[in-house]
């Protein structure tokens, strides 16, 4: 679900985490604690992601932290 306002969250941020809590944790510490989530969407496998712009796009899913896009790990 698309943000209220034009931003580059828009495209979706991908975030390797232990759990939901962990996942947003990790969103505030990158985006800071004003920034919304819109919605969750958990993957069971890289073949869910998109594979011509995310797939090639991200960081190694086996390390915690945000892994799409990259370069906004905290």
């Amino acid at each position: 679900m698309p943000l209220p306002s034009p931003s580059p969250l828009n495209l979706g941020i991908g975030v390797a985490a232990t759990s939901e809590r962990d996942a947003r944790a990790l969103f505030s510490a990158a985006f800071g604690d004003g920034a919304e989530i819109a919605g969750l969407a958990p993957i069971q496998s890289v073949d869910d992601l998109d594979q011509h712009h995310v797939v090639p796009n991200m960081g190694n899913i086996l390390v915690r932290g945000i892994r799409f896009p990259l370069g906004a790990d905290p």
